[in-house]
């Protein structure tokens, strides 16, 4: 009975550890101040006017493989997101420079996923483009990094995915990349600062 009493305690003692070390770590914030929770969807679009529109996806050679990208200007158009965090105990509130994986929510004629996942260096900018699709590796894990208040940028830096491996986050930060009229999202450039709108 006593070594019962004792586990429970000691059980106890770690719930709490690990509630208060969940609860630390500052929330993404939408324009109305609530913290971004998982699985909701949000519209994400530039925290500066003139810089393109809301998060989409982008079929940028007409071939059913898409990419993350802006509408060209602000406005009603554009796709929703979604946020699954990568550490379990954020199941529900999406936490500042945390693992996520981020879901454009829309219906395709083609059947894929529409992740974001990072993908090839386009052969021109040689930036690397923001492509989608879940193969469950680190490449689908972004983060969303505090720039100022409720303002925010994407970074592509899975340290959580995977703590072992040497990631050069230096130059990560996700940014437009316009190509042939098109907004495409892509590492390497400059930094868009966006904003959460839930949807």
């Amino acid at each position: 009975m006593k070594l019962n009493m004792k586990l429970l305690e000691i059980l106890g003692y770690m719930c709490l550890v690990m509630a208060i070390v969940a609860t630390a770590q500052d929330p993404v914030l939408d324009t109305a101040g609530q913290p971004l929770e998982s699985g909701v969807e949000y519209y994400v679009k530039p925290a500066i006017t003139d810089n393109g529109g809301r998060f989409t996806v982008i079929d940028r050679n007409n071939s059913c493989r898409y990419y993350a990208g802006q509408e060209n200007a602000l406005g009603p158009e554009g796709f929703p997101l979604r946020f699954e965090p990568f550490a379990e105990e954020e199941s529900m509130v999406i936490g500042e420079s945390r693992d996520v994986k981020v879901t454009v929510v829309v219906y395709t004629t083609c059947i894929t996923s529409t992740t974001w996942k990072l993908a090839e260096i386009d052969p021109v900018t040689q930036r690397r483009l923001i492509g989608t699709g879940d193969d469950g590796s680190a490449s689908n894990y972004f983060r969303i990094n505090k720039q100022d208040e409720g303002i925010y940028n994407f970074q592509w830096c899975p340290t959580e995915v995977c703590p072992l491996c040497k990631f050069d986050c230096t130059t990560t930060t996700v940014g437009a990349l316009v190509e042939n009229g098109k907004r495409l999202l892509a590492l390497d450039g400059p930094v868009l600062p966006v904003v959460f709108e839930r949807a």
